[in-house]
């Protein structure tokens, strides 16, 4: 029962987080950068400022798509973000920009996550099943289940590498738009609002992932 109720608070608390952070982006989004400059602005020069010189800005589509891709060097910003001069697209693209300066320095925990990607891929395709023919067939192969919750404990461990990862891209971008001059003493309380929003977002998908990891491990012992 103790489990269930967990479960609930996590979903409960992602809901907020989830309504919060839209809420606080379209306020953001209103409000202008102070020199005008937009997403795609802010990664490049900060890309410039840094001695990056290998990696490319460009536009993708979808709300929330920004990401940052190690593999062929790209920072890909949402195209509300990319051509928007406001606090909001200064934040994301920043934070975005923050993991290349992490992946240019090799910044330790993102060195351990890329580690970690083969594995977890391999277990986020199969986990579910393994998971379903386990508890289904727990009786007769009680170490499925196990196997199971192995794969699991590793989608769970990423989850949480995840979040220092995340947490210093975030540092990383506030200290930079401070430093560099790009927004001033009020609207750098905006973007570093709407960043912490973001992180929130990452610290109870891992909790919700540990939730549900023990949920596992409960019925498994339950055997």
């Amino acid at each position: 029962m103790n489990i269930w109720v967990i479960m609930l608070l996590v979903m409960v608390l992602s809901w907020i987080i989830q309504t919060t952070l839209q809420s606080k982006f379209k306020k953001y989004s209103r409000v202008p950068s102070p020199h005008g400059l937009t997403g795609a602005d802010i990664a490049r020069l900060m890309l410039k400022q840094n001695g990056i010189t290998d990696v490319q800005v460009q536009s993708v589509a979808g709300t929330l798509t920004d990401h940052y891709n190690p593999t062929n060097k790209t920072i890909n910003l949402s195209e509300s973000v990319y051509s928007s001069a406001s606090i909001a697209a200064c934040a994301v693209a920043a934070h975005e920009t923050g993991h290349a300066l992490q992946h240019a320095q090799g910044y330790a925990p993102v060195r351990l996550r890329s580690a970690l990607v083969p594995v977890v891929n391999f277990a986020s395709n199969t986990v579910q099943w393994i998971l379903l023919l386990g508890v289904l067939l727990i009786e007769v192969f009680p170490a499925l289940i196990w196997f199971g919750i192995a794969l699991f404990a590793m989608t769970t461990f990423f989850s949480f590498v995840t979040l220092p990862v995340e947490i210093n891209a975030s540092n990383r971008a506030i200290a930079w738009l401070e430093g560099a001059g790009v927004v001033d003493f009020e609207t750098k309380d905006y973007a570093a609002d709407a960043l912490k929003w973001a992180a929130y977002t990452y610290v109870i998908a891992a909790l919700g992932s540990l939730a549900t990891l023990f949920y596992y491990i409960g019925i498994a012992r339950r055997d």
